[in-house]
């Protein structure tokens, strides 16, 4: 089991910057990947990033070139660092954690991004 709790949201100004953590504890030597997801009020949910055991990472096409997906060497913590945010960035941001055929989802962090 892996639990997953994120922290560092929060109320920003348009171009502003947030950087998002990720802790995770239990059985985080079998995670494979790693995402962070949002979803804002009455849209889809969405998945914004992914970061591979290779550190292959994946992106979102409306946040490439201003979100950043990482992590530590241990999966310990996984950061979503956000640059020149925009409103239309305003959502609950989650990370997940995949482990074999397993899926494991953190409470979420409110961001919000004022114009």
């Amino acid at each position: 089991q892996v639990r997953l709790v994120e922290s560092g949201g929060g109320l920003v100004q348009a171009g502003g910057s947030l950087r998002l953590s990720c802790a995770a504890s239990g059985s985080i030597s079998s995670i494979n990947a790693m995402d962070w997801y949002r979803q804002a009020p009455g849209k889809q949910r969405e998945r914004v990033a992914r970061i591979y055991d290779s550190g292959t990472t994946d992106y979102l096409d409306s946040v490439k070139g201003r979100f950043t997906i990482s992590r530590d060497n241990a999966w310990n913590t996984v950061y979503l660092q956000m640059n020149s945010l925009r409103p239309e960035d305003t959502a609950v941001y989650y990370c997940a954690a995949h482990v074999r055929f397993l899926y494991y989802e953190g409470r979420g962090t409110q961001v919000t991004v004022s114009s």
